[in-house]
């Protein structure tokens, strides 16, 4: 079985609110040094048949992959799929629906925006998302710090997007088990996204993590572009706790935002399985290679 010390999967492009199509992807990753590579696009598989094609024609293992936008108590949870068959029609339906409520939620950003005095922000933003139903509050993001609102993206964040802000609109998203759901039924294997981003304090972490894992939740994301060196260890710890495989995925977006480009990222913790390692991965990966 290959060990891929290199992996990336968690990665995204135009298809979602990445900056590079799927092949600029797929060619910085090579680039970086990633073994075994995935996209994953917000609540789409749109991008993944040029993914596979170009990952193949650069010698990257491929797999499948997806990030599913989930509504859990107070937050926004993002569970990635990893290894999903990506012509699954029951997956392809479920993210369809979630595509339809992101233009919604734009709108109303717009308006929110608009009343707080910044007027076209949805229009602005549209015209950064090359794909209308995949909008998401990166491309509102990129277009404030555009018409000089903010100096930077996660300053756009801080100060417009999020919880009590101008920008942001609560959104309810698919629930824990529809997602959990369509990935197992895709024969792929459910895995927390960045699970250091989440305000959930303890009680709420132990929820997620005992709901997840019942449901048939298998990973969780413990080296990510966005963890800090104790959100490392902590995830290390929850994944040796809860009995889950280790993720390892950048989060790539576009080289000038992203804190980690493709193939940069420090190793697993110890005394972890990797999730790659686990069927059904294990085998997704080998037919992806063959």
């Amino acid at each position: 079985m290959p060990l891929f010390p290199n992996a990336d999967l968690h990665s995204h492009s135009t298809h979602s609110d990445g900056a590079l199509a799927p092949a600029e992807v797929a060619a910085l990753a090579q680039a970086g040094g990633v073994d075994l590579w995935a996209l994953t696009d917000h609540d789409t598989l749109a991008g993944q048949a040029l993914a596979r094609e170009a990952a193949l024609d650069l010698g990257l293992a491929w797999v499948g992959g997806v990030e599913i936008s989930v509504s859990f108590l107070t937050e926004t949870i993002h569970v990635l799929g990893l290894g999903v068959d990506v012509a699954d029609a029951t997956l392809d339906a479920g993210l369809a629906h979630l595509r339809a409520g992101r233009v919604a939620r734009a709108q109303a950003m717009g308006q929110s925006l608009a009343r707080a005095g910044i007027r076209g922000a949805f229009e602005g933003a549209a015209a950064l998302a090359p794909n209308l139903p995949s909008i998401s509050r990166t491309h509102f993001a990129r277009w404030l710090v555009q018409t000089g609102h903010a100096p930077s993206v996660g300053e756009v964040f801080h100060h417009y997007l999020r919880s009590g802000k101008p920008g942001y609109v609560p959104h309810t998203w698919a629930t824990l088990g529809a997602a959990v759901g369509w990935i197992r039924r895709a024969g792929g294997v459910a895995v927390i996204a960045h699970p250091g981003r989440y305000r959930l304090g303890l009680s709420g972490e132990n929820a997620l993590l005992a709901a997840f894992t019942d449901l048939g939740g298998a990973g969780i994301e413990v080296v990510c572009g966005s963890h800090s060196p104790a959100e490392v260890q902590l995830a290390a710890q929850q994944a040796r706790t809860w009995g889950l495989a280790a993720s390892r995925g950048s989060d790539f977006h576009a080289p000038d935002e992203s804190r980690v480009l493709p193939g940069m990222l420090a190793a697993l913790p110890p005394q972890l399985t990797p999730v790659w390692q686990r069927a059904p991965l294990a085998q997704a990966v080998a037919c992806a290679r063959a």
